[in-house]
């Protein structure tokens, strides 16, 4: 029984740290919904999607605790927010349809799988394979989150994307509002994960692996 686990496949850096037992599991899984959490409220409120560390956190959650925790830690905090807990951006909750922005929740479950996925093959030790894992990774946010906020603003109208936000058309109001303001960003953000994580490996290695 104490051999039960939720980490299955490849060590990914949790796992060099922390055992793997089901109860560690949880802790990082309600741990990583946690840090998504308080990242989301450190925003720049712009809208329809408002600029917050929540990607980077989302990323981070993935690739340090691999496919299966890091989609369970993802679902955990859609979940949680949906339920009533102001854990969205600008503390925000209730239904994703209510959101703009709720395509992009969705993706973050499936760029944390995407992520760990790579984490599990090692691209998270170099530089290189962490900066296109985390790219990639933002990609399949973008890809998830972009379709929900042209349908969004096109159930909003004329009176949003034209007058308010000032684009001629909801293709280009998509594309100004939902990718624009966050190019440089994301590439910051994929930039530090590409110094921080091979120097975390490096410092794990150091230390050991964890007793079972």
């Amino acid at each position: 029984m104490s051999n039960l686990t939720l980490a299955f496949g490849r060590p990914t850096l949790a796992d060099r740290i922390f055992s793997r037992r089901l109860a560690i599991d949880l802790v990082l899984i309600a741990s990583g919904a946690a840090l998504t959490a308080i990242a989301a409220q450190i925003v720049v409120p712009l809208w329809p999607v408002p600029m917050t560390l929540q990607t980077f956190a989302v990323l981070l959650v993935g690739t340090t605790l691999g496919p299966l925790r890091g989609v369970l830690s993802m679902g955990l905090y859609l979940v949680v927010g949906v339920v009533g807990l102001p854990v969205f951006a600008e503390a925000k909750s209730g239904s994703l349809f209510s959101l703009t922005s709720g395509g992009f929740i969705i993706g973050f479950i499936v760029a944390a799988a995407l992520v760990g996925w790579l984490a599990q093959r090692e691209w998270d030790r170099k530089i290189v394979g962490t900066l296109v894992s985390f790219l990639a990774g933002t990609v399949v946010i973008y890809a998830i989150g972009l379709p929900w906020l042209y349908v969004s603003l096109a159930n909003l109208g004329a009176g949003v994307w034209h007058d308010y936000l000032g684009f001629d058309s909801v293709l280009a109001a998509t594309f100004g509002a939902g990718v624009l303001p966050f190019i440089l960003g994301d590439a910051l953000k994929a930039l530090l994960a590409a110094a921080l994580l091979p120097l975390a490996w490096r410092g794990v290695a150091r230390v050991g692996t964890p007793k079972e």
